[in-house]
């Protein structure tokens, strides 16, 4: 789950009716430079975690059969880590790396995408060898290795640090995941020379955050922004070389932070976007509990009625990127399969904008939820046209999170404002027949 950094986006508000609305603010109007469509198809990018298939026993197959891999154009496998050394790595350490849910551990026939179960011989098994399944049934589906995230960003700022820094961190994770030298761990068969290679077709760089504190304990410099660039440069140009021995071209993203502070701060707008093929924006987590006032966590606007100072939205992060050079074929905005909870809520104006005595109960965590949790919980649907958001409140819980209408409207701001398409974090958060990716497939039809 991405923990809380500030960010949102500017939509269309469509004219779909609400069940009901509590604020009166109009709409902002989309980022100057928008136009009314771009070329398409759209990027549809959606994270797969690594430890969903845990407690959620989310696993690849379901990908297939919810029908969501048809829809998708990139698949992100979150998280690799990096060492105090400065390089990616692979390990069986909790907290720190599970090369047992990545290439270790065998499905069973039932389990497996392709029906067939893994086998004691065969040189990779686990995860990527599901993923690499995938692809086989997927032509178009792109599936790239992503670094970091909010637990695993400790030690970029190391590795970004230098030439030399970062021509070792990038040699190591291409060596380990393009290459695909797994390191043969315990007394498991699995791994080995080239055992991995063909799965990952790029990398997508979540580096959080460059330049300001994500996690407690990262490591941070004033100089992370400049080396971020200098980050991506290297990236770039190695990834160039290896896919000229290979004859294959090999993709590069990043995720990168909605709130302007920290785009201030970490990144050189101007001058990252030439090395990337996109870049993704937290379109999320903009609110929480971790605020005593509830508030909509993903909201498209900032509406008038919004009590909160910064008055983050979609539109202010997409209005930062804009204002800073980025390419807007080049922005990929990101929406939440999950909502984000308050409990002790006064009943006044329907649960928004109220006190709470902390976040409400969660099935894997206080204050967050799958969306396919959210959408079974009691309570009355409401619908914000001028923020472009919905929430549930039943009395005492209130929800914030996108439903298939929120999305219809950000899938609209995507295409009359010439962006790359949506991202979304993470696909374990959908509905076993995959709703929230079928409506961002509408949307982006």
């Amino acid at each position: 789950m991405r923990k809380p950094i500030l960010g949102t986006l500017v939509a269309l508000a469509l004219g779909v009716a609400g069940v009901s609305t509590t604020a009166s603010a109009q709409p902002a109007a989309p980022p100057s430079g928008g136009v009314a469509a771009v070329a398409v198809p759209y990027v549809k990018v959606g994270y797969f975690t690594q430890w969903g298939i845990y407690r959620r026993n989310f696993l690849v197959r379901h990908v297939h059969t919810s029908g969501m891999a048809a829809k998708l154009t990139h698949i992100n496998y979150a998280f690799a880590n990096v060492g105090a050394d400065g390089r990616c790595f692979e390990v069986n350490q909790a907290g720190v790396g599970d090369a047992w849910a990545d290439y270790q551990k065998r499905f069973k026939a039932g389990e497996a995408v392709d029906g067939v179960g893994d086998v004691i011989s065969q040189p990779l098994a686990g995860n990527f060898n599901q993923l690499r399944k995938l692809k086989a049934m997927y032509p178009q589906l792109k599936v790239q290795l992503s670094i970091g995230g909010w637990t695993w960003s400790k030690y970029i700022s190391d590795a970004a640090l230098t030439p030399a820094s970062r021509q070792a961190f990038v040699a190591s994770c291409i060596d380990l995941f393009l290459k695909g030298n797994l390191p043969l761990i315990g007394t498991s068969p699995h791994g080995g020379p080239g055992s991995a290679f063909g799965v990952f077709d790029g990398f997508d760089i979540d580096w959080e955050w460059p330049g300001s504190e994500g996690n407690p304990g990262n490591v941070v410099r004033p100089e992370d922004k400049q080396n971020l660039t200098a980050l991506f440069a290297e990236f770039r140009q190695q990834l160039d070389e290896y896919g000229a021995q290979t004859g294959r071209t090999y993709s590069l993203t990043a995720f990168l932070p909605a709130d302007p502070a920290r785009v201030a701060a970490g990144v050189e707008v101007a001058n990252v976007f030439p090395y990337l093929d996109f870049a993704t924006i937290q379109g999320y987590d903009l609110h929480g509990a971790w605020e005593p006032v509830t508030n909509h966590q993903s909201q498209l606007y900032s509406p008038a009625a919004d009590p909160t100072p910064e008055r983050f939205s979609v539109d202010l992060a997409v209005r930062t990127y804009l204002a800073g050079g980025a390419p807007p074929a080049k922005l990929v905005v990101g929406i939440p399969y999950y909502g984000r909870g308050w409990t002790g809520v006064a009943k006044a104006n329907n649960g928004l904008y109220q006190a709470s005595s902390g976040p409400a109960r969660g099935t894997y965590e206080s204050g967050v939820d799958d969306y396919k949790k959210v959408v079974s919980k009691s309570g009355t649907r409401f619908y914000d046209p001028a923020a472009v958001a919905a929430w549930l409140f039943d009395g005492r819980n209130f929800w914030s999170y996108d439903d298939p209408q929120v999305i219809a409207a950000k899938t609209a701001y995507v295409k009359v404002n010439g962006l790359g398409g949506t991202m979304m974090w993470s696909l374990d958060g959908d509905t076993a027949a995959g709703t929230l990716t079928a409506a961002i497939d509408t949307g982006l039809s």
